[in-house]
Protein backbone atom coordinates (compact mmCIF):
# COMPACT_ATOMS: atom_id res chain seq x y z
CA UNK A 1 0.00 0.00 0.00
CA UNK A 2 1.02 3.62 -0.53
CA UNK A 3 3.17 5.09 2.25
CA UNK A 4 0.81 8.05 2.40
CA UNK A 5 -2.22 5.85 2.99
CA UNK A 6 -4.34 7.35 5.74
CA UNK A 7 -6.99 4.72 6.36
CA UNK A 8 -6.04 1.89 8.70
CA UNK A 9 -7.83 -1.43 9.04
CA UNK A 10 -7.75 -1.29 12.87
CA UNK A 11 -8.97 -4.87 13.39
CA UNK A 12 -7.46 -6.97 16.16
CA UNK A 13 -7.46 -10.55 17.40
CA UNK A 14 -10.61 -10.51 19.53
CA UNK A 15 -9.47 -13.37 21.79
CA UNK A 16 -6.15 -11.84 22.79
CA UNK A 17 -7.71 -8.39 23.30
CA UNK A 18 -10.33 -9.86 25.63
CA UNK A 19 -7.78 -12.02 27.45
CA UNK A 20 -5.44 -9.09 28.14
CA UNK A 21 -8.32 -6.79 29.13
CA UNK A 22 -9.27 -9.31 31.82
CA UNK A 23 -5.85 -8.82 33.42
CA UNK A 24 -6.07 -5.05 33.76
CA UNK A 25 -8.63 -5.02 36.58
CA UNK A 26 -6.69 -7.40 38.90
CA UNK A 27 -3.54 -5.40 38.10
CA UNK A 28 -5.24 -2.14 39.06
CA UNK A 29 -6.66 -3.73 42.20
CA UNK A 30 -3.20 -4.95 43.24
CA UNK A 31 -1.73 -1.49 42.77
CA UNK A 32 -4.52 0.21 44.75
CA UNK A 33 -4.46 -2.30 47.62
CA UNK A 34 -0.66 -2.30 47.98
CA UNK A 35 -0.54 1.50 47.74
CA UNK A 36 -2.94 2.01 50.65
CA UNK A 37 -2.12 -0.92 52.93
CA UNK A 38 -1.37 0.19 56.48
CA UNK A 39 -2.83 3.63 55.90
CA UNK A 40 -5.63 5.02 58.05
CA UNK A 41 -7.10 7.70 55.83
CA UNK A 42 -6.87 6.11 52.39
CA UNK A 43 -8.64 3.11 50.88
CA UNK A 44 -8.14 1.36 47.52
CA UNK A 45 -11.28 3.04 46.18
CA UNK A 46 -10.03 6.50 47.13
CA UNK A 47 -6.95 6.19 44.91
CA UNK A 48 -8.43 4.10 42.08
CA UNK A 49 -9.12 6.99 39.68
CA UNK A 50 -5.63 8.46 39.95
CA UNK A 51 -3.86 5.11 39.84
CA UNK A 52 -5.90 3.99 36.83
CA UNK A 53 -4.77 7.09 34.94
CA UNK A 54 -1.17 6.49 35.96
CA UNK A 55 -1.47 2.84 34.97
CA UNK A 56 -2.77 3.60 31.47
CA UNK A 57 -0.03 6.20 30.91
CA UNK A 58 2.61 3.75 32.15
CA UNK A 59 1.38 0.89 29.96
CA UNK A 60 1.17 3.06 26.84
CA UNK A 61 4.67 4.44 27.42
CA UNK A 62 6.13 0.98 28.04
CA UNK A 63 4.43 -0.41 24.96
CA UNK A 64 5.70 2.47 22.78
CA UNK A 65 9.30 1.89 23.82
CA UNK A 66 9.15 -1.91 23.96
CA UNK A 67 10.23 -2.66 20.38
CA UNK A 68 12.89 0.07 20.32
CA UNK A 69 14.39 -1.10 23.63
CA UNK A 70 14.51 -4.68 22.40
CA UNK A 71 16.35 -3.60 19.25
CA UNK A 72 18.82 -1.32 21.07
CA UNK A 73 19.63 -4.00 23.62
CA UNK A 74 19.72 -6.61 20.85
CA UNK A 75 17.76 -8.75 23.25
CA UNK A 76 15.01 -11.06 22.10
CA UNK A 77 12.06 -10.91 24.50
CA UNK A 78 11.43 -14.06 26.52
CA UNK A 79 8.09 -14.28 24.74
CA UNK A 80 6.59 -12.55 21.73
CA UNK A 81 3.10 -13.29 23.01
CA UNK A 82 1.43 -9.91 23.68
CA UNK A 83 -0.39 -11.41 26.66
CA UNK A 84 2.91 -12.23 28.38
CA UNK A 85 4.49 -8.91 27.44
CA UNK A 86 1.62 -6.72 28.63
CA UNK A 87 1.06 -8.86 31.74
CA UNK A 88 4.68 -8.13 32.68
CA UNK A 89 4.02 -4.41 32.21
CA UNK A 90 0.98 -4.65 34.49
CA UNK A 91 2.97 -6.53 37.15
CA UNK A 92 5.80 -4.00 36.98
CA UNK A 93 3.38 -1.12 37.43
CA UNK A 94 1.62 -2.77 40.38
CA UNK A 95 4.99 -3.42 42.02
CA UNK A 96 6.01 0.22 41.56
CA UNK A 97 2.92 1.40 43.50
CA UNK A 98 3.69 -0.53 46.69
CA UNK A 99 4.02 1.77 49.69
CA UNK A 100 6.68 1.45 52.37
CA UNK A 101 4.57 -0.85 54.53
CA UNK A 102 4.02 -3.26 51.63
CA UNK A 103 7.73 -3.35 50.82
CA UNK A 104 9.05 -4.06 54.32
CA UNK A 105 6.36 -6.41 55.63
CA UNK A 106 5.26 -9.92 54.71
CA UNK A 107 2.04 -8.39 53.38
CA UNK A 108 2.86 -9.20 49.74
CA UNK A 109 2.91 -12.93 50.51
CA UNK A 110 -0.15 -13.02 52.74
CA UNK A 111 -3.49 -14.64 51.92
CA UNK A 112 -5.27 -11.59 53.36
CA UNK A 113 -3.71 -9.46 50.59
CA UNK A 114 -5.06 -11.82 47.91
CA UNK A 115 -8.51 -11.69 49.52
CA UNK A 116 -8.50 -7.87 49.57
CA UNK A 117 -7.44 -7.74 45.92
CA UNK A 118 -10.20 -10.18 44.92
CA UNK A 119 -12.75 -8.18 46.92
CA UNK A 120 -11.71 -4.92 45.27
CA UNK A 121 -11.87 -6.49 41.79
CA UNK A 122 -15.45 -7.55 42.53
CA UNK A 123 -16.28 -4.10 43.90
CA UNK A 124 -15.03 -2.42 40.71
CA UNK A 125 -16.88 -4.91 38.50
CA UNK A 126 -20.16 -4.35 40.34
CA UNK A 127 -19.84 -0.58 40.24
CA UNK A 128 -18.80 -0.53 36.58
CA UNK A 129 -15.69 1.44 37.50
CA UNK A 130 -13.65 0.32 34.47
CA UNK A 131 -15.93 -1.33 31.92
CA UNK A 132 -14.62 -4.14 29.74
CA UNK A 133 -15.09 -2.27 26.46
CA UNK A 134 -12.96 0.61 27.77
CA UNK A 135 -10.25 -1.74 28.93
CA UNK A 136 -10.30 -3.41 25.51
CA UNK A 137 -9.87 0.00 23.89
CA UNK A 138 -6.70 0.52 25.94
CA UNK A 139 -5.49 -2.98 25.09
CA UNK A 140 -5.87 -2.37 21.36
CA UNK A 141 -3.47 0.57 21.65
CA UNK A 142 -0.99 -1.53 23.62
CA UNK A 143 -1.32 -4.47 21.26
CA UNK A 144 -0.64 -2.33 18.20
CA UNK A 145 2.58 -1.11 19.81
CA UNK A 146 4.03 -4.45 20.97
CA UNK A 147 2.83 -6.70 18.14
CA UNK A 148 5.55 -5.62 15.72
CA UNK A 149 5.16 -8.82 13.67
CA UNK A 150 1.49 -8.13 13.01
CA UNK A 151 0.48 -11.54 14.34
CA UNK A 152 -2.42 -10.24 16.43
CA UNK A 153 -3.63 -7.15 14.57
CA UNK A 154 -4.05 -6.02 10.98
CA UNK A 155 -1.58 -3.35 9.88
CA UNK A 156 -3.02 -2.81 6.42
CA UNK A 157 -3.43 0.79 5.25
CA UNK A 158 -5.52 2.19 2.41
CA UNK A 159 -5.78 5.37 0.37
CA UNK A 160 -9.55 5.46 0.38
CA UNK A 161 -12.17 4.64 3.06
CA UNK A 162 -14.05 2.44 0.60
CA UNK A 163 -10.98 0.23 0.24
CA UNK A 164 -10.63 -0.09 4.00
CA UNK A 165 -14.30 -0.95 4.36
CA UNK A 166 -14.12 -3.57 1.60
CA UNK A 167 -11.04 -5.11 3.20
CA UNK A 168 -12.75 -5.32 6.61
CA UNK A 169 -15.30 -7.76 5.15
CA UNK A 170 -12.59 -10.35 4.49
CA UNK A 171 -9.90 -9.38 7.01
CA UNK A 172 -8.32 -12.25 8.93
CA UNK A 173 -9.04 -10.36 12.16
CA UNK A 174 -12.70 -9.51 11.52
CA UNK A 175 -14.97 -10.56 14.39
CA UNK A 176 -17.24 -13.56 13.78
CA UNK A 177 -19.62 -15.44 16.05
CA UNK A 178 -19.60 -19.20 16.44
CA UNK A 179 -22.30 -20.88 14.36
CA UNK A 180 -22.70 -23.83 16.72
CA UNK A 181 -26.08 -23.67 18.44
CA UNK A 182 -25.75 -22.60 22.08
CA UNK A 183 -22.29 -21.04 21.66
CA UNK A 184 -22.07 -17.24 21.77
CA UNK A 185 -18.29 -17.00 21.45
CA UNK A 186 -16.88 -14.21 19.31
CA UNK A 187 -13.42 -14.52 17.80
CA UNK A 188 -11.32 -13.42 14.85
CA UNK A 189 -12.19 -15.11 11.57
CA UNK A 190 -8.68 -16.52 11.30
CA UNK A 191 -9.20 -18.37 14.58
CA UNK A 192 -12.36 -20.07 13.32
CA UNK A 193 -10.81 -23.50 12.79
CA UNK A 194 -9.06 -23.39 16.15
CA UNK A 195 -12.30 -22.49 17.93
CA UNK A 196 -14.28 -25.08 16.01
CA UNK A 197 -11.84 -27.82 17.02
CA UNK A 198 -12.40 -26.97 20.70
CA UNK A 199 -15.95 -25.58 20.82
CA UNK A 200 -17.89 -27.42 23.55
CA UNK A 201 -21.13 -26.96 21.58
CA UNK A 202 -19.86 -28.57 18.37
CA UNK A 203 -21.99 -31.54 17.29
CA UNK A 204 -19.84 -34.61 16.61
CA UNK A 205 -20.26 -38.25 15.76
CA UNK A 206 -19.85 -40.50 18.76
CA UNK A 207 -16.19 -41.27 19.48
CA UNK A 208 -17.13 -44.92 19.99
CA UNK A 209 -18.80 -45.06 16.57
CA UNK A 210 -22.41 -45.45 17.60
CA UNK A 211 -24.96 -43.71 15.38
CA UNK A 212 -25.63 -40.82 17.79
CA UNK A 213 -24.60 -37.21 17.18
CA UNK A 214 -23.32 -35.72 20.44
CA UNK A 215 -22.30 -32.25 21.63
CA UNK A 216 -18.56 -32.21 22.38
CA UNK A 217 -19.09 -31.20 26.00
CA UNK A 218 -21.46 -34.17 26.47
CA UNK A 219 -19.22 -36.72 24.74
CA UNK A 220 -17.45 -38.15 27.79
CA UNK A 221 -20.69 -38.60 29.72
CA UNK A 222 -22.36 -40.23 26.71
CA UNK A 223 -19.47 -42.64 26.16
CA UNK A 224 -19.42 -43.92 29.73
CA UNK A 225 -23.17 -44.04 30.34
CA UNK A 226 -25.75 -44.48 27.58
CA UNK A 227 -23.62 -45.19 24.49
CA UNK A 228 -24.63 -48.56 22.99
CA UNK A 229 -20.98 -49.04 21.97
CA UNK A 230 -19.72 -48.65 25.53
CA UNK A 231 -17.36 -51.51 26.32
CA UNK A 232 -18.59 -53.78 29.11
CA UNK A 233 -17.32 -56.98 30.66
CA UNK A 234 -18.70 -60.19 29.24
CA UNK A 235 -21.55 -61.48 31.46
CA UNK A 236 -19.50 -64.68 31.77
CA UNK A 237 -16.55 -62.80 33.26
CA UNK A 238 -17.11 -64.50 36.62
CA UNK A 239 -16.37 -67.94 35.14
CA UNK A 240 -13.39 -66.91 33.03
CA UNK A 241 -14.34 -64.99 29.86
CA UNK A 242 -12.17 -61.86 29.82
CA UNK A 243 -13.58 -60.30 26.64
CA UNK A 244 -14.68 -56.65 26.64
CA UNK A 245 -17.69 -56.24 24.37
CA UNK A 246 -19.70 -53.25 23.07
CA UNK A 247 -22.91 -53.15 25.10
CA UNK A 248 -25.08 -53.45 21.98
CA UNK A 249 -23.26 -56.61 20.85
CA UNK A 250 -23.58 -58.70 23.98
CA UNK A 251 -26.13 -61.03 22.33
CA UNK A 252 -23.86 -61.44 19.32
CA UNK A 253 -20.90 -62.19 21.58
CA UNK A 254 -22.85 -64.80 23.57
CA UNK A 255 -23.55 -66.65 20.32
CA UNK A 256 -20.04 -66.26 18.86
CA UNK A 257 -18.34 -67.33 22.10
CA UNK A 258 -20.89 -70.01 23.04
CA UNK A 259 -18.41 -72.90 23.00
CA UNK A 260 -15.95 -70.94 25.15
CA UNK A 261 -18.68 -70.07 27.66
CA UNK A 262 -19.86 -73.69 27.77
CA UNK A 263 -16.32 -74.91 28.44
CA UNK A 264 -15.98 -72.41 31.32
CA UNK A 265 -19.28 -73.60 32.85
CA UNK A 266 -18.49 -77.31 32.33
CA UNK A 267 -15.09 -76.80 33.93
CA UNK A 268 -16.84 -75.72 37.14
CA UNK A 269 -19.07 -78.79 37.01
CA UNK A 270 -16.30 -81.24 36.08
CA UNK A 271 -13.10 -79.97 37.61
CA UNK A 272 -11.21 -83.16 36.85
CA UNK A 273 -11.91 -83.08 33.12
CA UNK A 274 -9.26 -82.19 30.53
CA UNK A 275 -9.65 -79.41 27.99
CA UNK A 276 -10.18 -81.98 25.26
CA UNK A 277 -12.97 -83.67 27.19
CA UNK A 278 -14.60 -80.34 28.05
CA UNK A 279 -14.64 -79.25 24.41
CA UNK A 280 -16.11 -82.58 23.36
CA UNK A 281 -18.79 -82.32 26.06
CA UNK A 282 -19.59 -78.76 24.94
CA UNK A 283 -20.17 -80.04 21.39
CA UNK A 284 -22.52 -82.70 22.76
CA UNK A 285 -24.48 -80.12 24.75
CA UNK A 286 -24.86 -77.91 21.67
CA UNK A 287 -26.03 -80.83 19.50
CA UNK A 288 -28.67 -81.91 22.03
CA UNK A 289 -29.96 -78.37 22.40
CA UNK A 290 -29.33 -75.51 19.94
CA UNK A 291 -26.81 -72.67 19.76
CA UNK A 292 -29.56 -70.03 19.73
CA UNK A 293 -31.28 -71.43 22.82
CA UNK A 294 -28.04 -71.81 24.76
CA UNK A 295 -26.86 -68.33 23.76
CA UNK A 296 -30.07 -66.89 25.20
CA UNK A 297 -28.70 -67.60 28.70
CA UNK A 298 -27.90 -64.13 29.99
CA UNK A 299 -25.20 -65.12 32.46
CA UNK A 300 -23.17 -68.01 33.89
CA UNK A 301 -25.83 -68.94 36.42
CA UNK A 302 -28.61 -69.36 33.86
CA UNK A 303 -26.33 -71.23 31.43
CA UNK A 304 -25.20 -73.57 34.22
CA UNK A 305 -28.84 -74.38 34.95
CA UNK A 306 -29.49 -75.16 31.26
CA UNK A 307 -26.34 -77.31 30.99
CA UNK A 308 -27.31 -79.37 34.04
CA UNK A 309 -30.71 -80.11 32.49
CA UNK A 310 -29.13 -81.11 29.17
CA UNK A 311 -26.47 -83.26 30.86
CA UNK A 312 -29.23 -85.18 32.65
CA UNK A 313 -30.34 -86.36 29.21
CA UNK A 314 -26.80 -86.94 27.95
CA UNK A 315 -25.91 -89.37 30.68
CA UNK A 316 -22.68 -89.63 32.68
CA UNK A 317 -19.69 -87.60 31.56
CA UNK A 318 -17.10 -90.19 30.52
CA UNK A 319 -13.56 -88.87 30.64
CA UNK A 320 -11.61 -90.00 27.60
CA UNK A 321 -8.36 -88.39 28.74
CA UNK A 322 -7.59 -89.36 32.34
CA UNK A 323 -5.84 -86.66 34.40
CA UNK A 324 -3.17 -89.12 35.55
CA UNK A 325 -2.54 -90.27 32.00
CA UNK A 326 -2.29 -86.68 30.89
CA UNK A 327 0.28 -86.02 33.62
CA UNK A 328 2.31 -89.11 32.67
CA UNK A 329 2.32 -88.02 29.05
Amino acid sequence: QDKGAAYHCNLYDADIVHKIAQELLPGLASACVDNTTGGIFRSPASVAVDIRREMVDYLVTRSETFVAESMVLDDDPASDDPYDIISDFVDDFATSKRNFFSKVSAWVLSERREDRIDDFVQEMEMSGFWLLNRRESVVRTLLKNVDFKGSYHCNMKFNHPEEAEQHSLSCYFRAVTCSNEGCNATFSAGQGENHDSNCPFKILRCEQNCQDLIMRREMDRHCITVCPMKLVKCPFYSVGCTASVPNCRIDEHRLDALTTHLVHVLQLLHKEASSQDLNHRADEVIKLSSPTKLASASDARSLTYMVKEIEANLGPFELKVKPAAADDA
